[in-house]
């Protein structure tokens, strides 16, 4: 689990960010991007920590739709609900 500076350390999570898989990158880079900043405090970890996650995971939860842990529940499904810009 992230301790709470390096949830918050952009750099940090850019780059976790950036998996070299399309469909992982088109959902999370923009995430940061655009929807990081208005996360609350407890959000921010729980996203430092699902970029922490392996990649098979993640496609799994993103983009076949296979449940995550509970810890992500609001997580994902804030980042789920916005839209893509492809």
């Amino acid at each position: 689990m992230p301790t709470e500076s390096e949830a918050f350390d952009m750099g940090r999570l850019r780059w976790r960010c950036r998996r070299g898989l399309k469909e992982l990158d088109v959902l999370l880079i923009p995430f940061l991007e655009t929807n990081y900043a208005d996360l609350t405090p407890a959000l921010r970890i729980d996203f430092a920590a699902l970029v922490e996650e392996e990649d098979v995971d993640l496609l799994d939860w993103l983009v076949h739709g296979l449940p995550a842990p509970a810890a992500y529940a609001a997580l994902l499904n804030i980042l789920l609900q916005r839209p893509l810009h492809l």
